[in-house]
């Protein structure tokens, strides 16, 4: 009785925004392109067809609003070549063992894109 009483409180809480960020460094010959994926709602970052490009040897920190809690999973590909990829891949359908986080107020996750 106290776990569903729990459950249901845990589930009429509000969830609230959040704002953290991802670090992400390019260690590749090749520009890669990097989208990142709710698990929790249909939302993607940046969103409208667009991706965050991240040139060789680079790095960049994107800043995301999201909820706390929310699941959130980087795709990942050679920039015109989605065949190669990382994370959950370009259109969020690859198995991964380690490419989600939890969305959790000012905190940053850093991602390391190698060959």
């Amino acid at each position: 009785m106290i776990r569903l009483t729990l459950v249901a409180l845990l589930l009429a809480t509000p969830t609230h925004a959040a704002e953290m960020a991802f670090f992400m460094k390019n260690l590749r010959q090749q520009s890669v392109a990097v989208e990142l994926f709710s698990r929790d709602r249909k939302t993607v970052w940046p969103g409208d067809d667009q991706v965050f490009l991240i040139e060789p040897n680079s790095q960049k920190s994107v800043p995301i609003s999201c909820n706390s809690g929310e699941n959130i999973c980087y795709g990942a590909w050679v920039n015109g070549q989605d065949n190669i990829s990382a994370g959950v891949g370009p259109d969020n359908d690859q198995p991964c063992d380690n490419c989600c986080f939890i969305c959790v107020e000012k905190t940053t996750e850093t991602i390391d894109l190698v060959e």
